[in-house]
């Protein structure tokens, strides 16, 4: 079995959510059993922002919201 790359995990779980909190996020991965740094969470996060699929924002100085930009079908 191919190994998922963790970006396209967390892309997947943030576009069935469509919005959620980072640590909801982080809740829902270690859910299936997938545990990340806070470095690495942070740095797919900020890959997936880059490729222009989610839109982070700060809700509290310890919480961010984390939303799909649009569900582009062609990223399959």
């Amino acid at each position: 079995m191919m190994k998922y790359p963790i970006r396209n995990l967390m892309y997947e779980k943030i576009r069935q959510a469509g919005t959620l909190t980072d640590a909801d996020l982080a809740k829902d991965l270690t859910k299936d059993g997938i545990t990340l740094s806070e470095s690495d969470f942070n740095k797919t996060l900020l890959d997936l922002e880059i490729y222009g699929l989610v839109r982070v924002s700060w809700v509290t100085k310890e919480k961010r919201r984390i939303e799909l930009v649009a569900d582009s079908s062609t990223a399959s």
